[in-house]
């Protein structure tokens, strides 16, 4: 009997050891098992991410190369029948776009910029394209500008002065170039009229006596183009008159200037010197300080026009006023032509200043910009200042530059 209890525990010790040891190795088996199913999870959870990630950049590359295209498709000289939806879709996709998308978009034109640019609040402006006019129109004709705030302190300022001078004339405006009208209608939803809409709205309107006043620097291709759209309208006023840009008539070669060179030499050096700090030029020639007036330049024939500034402001006895332009045409109106001039001639300190109408694009990135090859930078890198400093300006927000488009209005209306 103990005999067989014996037998009994042990088989039951041996089969408790065999049970053990195969619990054991069941217990090992199952985490090796979940182990790698765990490892498969983990790395179809990485590749899913990754995957996911690609996908996801692809796509908001996608979203932002469709706003690019929309931008390009209105950054055009053309305005056609499709242009206010377009402006309208260009926006409404830009508006969608998360902060990121938006620092990817990029095209032939377009860039960040386009939309998200912060130069000042478009309500503060004034289109002037109210009907209503009457039978006599002082339309002022601007190349233009999508900088909001220049926008109002130089066009807007010289209408102001316009319609301050002859409140017996409705005063309206027109741009010349729809690549900025549009920039400005899709941005901010200001729509301005370009020449053609703004002569159709005076035949509607039944104006008899129409004065154009452009606010162009010269006799450039902007002003030819000027007078070929008002020649197709000749016949539908009683009168057309165009009048003089604000520096007159082109002379023949870079010694003849007029009066209008001479005020707006004036009026121009005035206000650079005064902003730097000087009683006159002279004081600021002491000082060691030149300033650069910087035009827009023009392959066009009234280039000249730039080398006539340049003797006016001699003849004054500005000899610390150079002319540059960011086209360098007129040849030696170039950064680098400017910068080993104003060298020469001993100067240490340079204010740069646009010698231009509205302070846009050009002053704000031709001239002051942060890039390597913006006159700011250019001038800086150079080595041979001890200071570089910009007055971003335009010229229609001077008084005394508003008060020779009043005149040169004037003469057109025979008074």
């Amino acid at each position: 009997m103990k005999r067989k209890l014996a037998a009994l525990l042990c088989t039951a010790v041996f089969t408790c050891a065999v049970l053990a040891g195969c619990g054991s190795g069941t217990a090992d088996t199952a985490e090796t098992d979940t182990q790698a199913v765990e490892e498969t999870a983990d790395g179809d959870t990485a590749g899913e991410t990754a995957e996911g990630a690609e996908n996801e950049a692809v796509s908001d590359q996608e979203a932002a190369d469709n706003v690019a295209a929309l931008i390009d498709a209105i950054y055009v000289q053309q305005r056609t029948d499709e242009t206010d939806t377009q402006c309208a879709a260009a926006k409404e996709a830009w508006d969608a776009l998360t902060d990121a998308q938006k620092e990817l978009v990029s095209g032939e034109n377009a860039d960040p910029d386009y939309f998200g640019r912060d130069t000042g609040d478009a309500s503060l402006d004034d289109p002037r394209n109210q009907d209503e006019i009457g039978e006599n129109e002082l339309l002022v004709v601007s190349f233009g500008t999508s900088f909001n705030d220049s926008r109002v302190e130089a066009i807007k300022a010289v209408e102001d002065a316009l319609q301050e001078a002859y409140p017996d004339w409705s005063v309206r405006r027109a741009f010349t170039a729809q690549i900025i009208i549009n920039h400005i209608q899709a941005r901010d939803g200001e729509a301005i009229d370009n020449m053609e809409q703004a002569l159709e709205r005076a035949v509607a309107n039944g104006v008899q006596n129409l004065v154009i006043q452009p606010t162009h620097l010269m006799h450039g291709a902007e002003y030819d183009e000027l007078v070929d759209a008002v020649e197709a309208y000749q016949d539908q006023f009683a009168s057309v008159a165009i009048a003089e840009p604000l520096l007159g008539e082109v002379g023949s070669d870079a010694t003849v200037i007029n009066e209008d060179k001479q005020a707006v030499a004036e009026a121009l050096t005035a206000e650079a010197v005064s902003e730097a700090g000087y009683t006159n030029a002279e004081a600021a020639a002491e000082d060691g300080t030149a300033f650069v007036f910087l035009g827009h330049g023009t392959s066009h024939t009234a280039n000249v026009s730039y080398s006539q500034m340049q003797t006016q402001m001699a003849e004054l006895g500005y000899d610390n006023v150079f002319i540059g332009t960011v086209e360098g045409e007129p040849e030696g109106t170039d950064c680098e032509s400017i910068i080993s001039a104003v060298s020469e001639a001993g100067y240490t300190k340079v204010v740069l200043r646009p010698l231009m109408v509205v302070a846009g694009d050009h002053a704000n990135n031709d001239m002051a910009g942060e890039d390597a090859d913006s006159w700011l930078s250019m001038f800086t890198a150079s080595g041979n200042f001890e200071s570089v400093e910009t007055q971003i300006e335009g010229l229609g927000r001077i008084e005394a530059i508003q008060d020779i488009y009043v005149a040169h209005t004037a003469v057109a209306m025979g008074e």
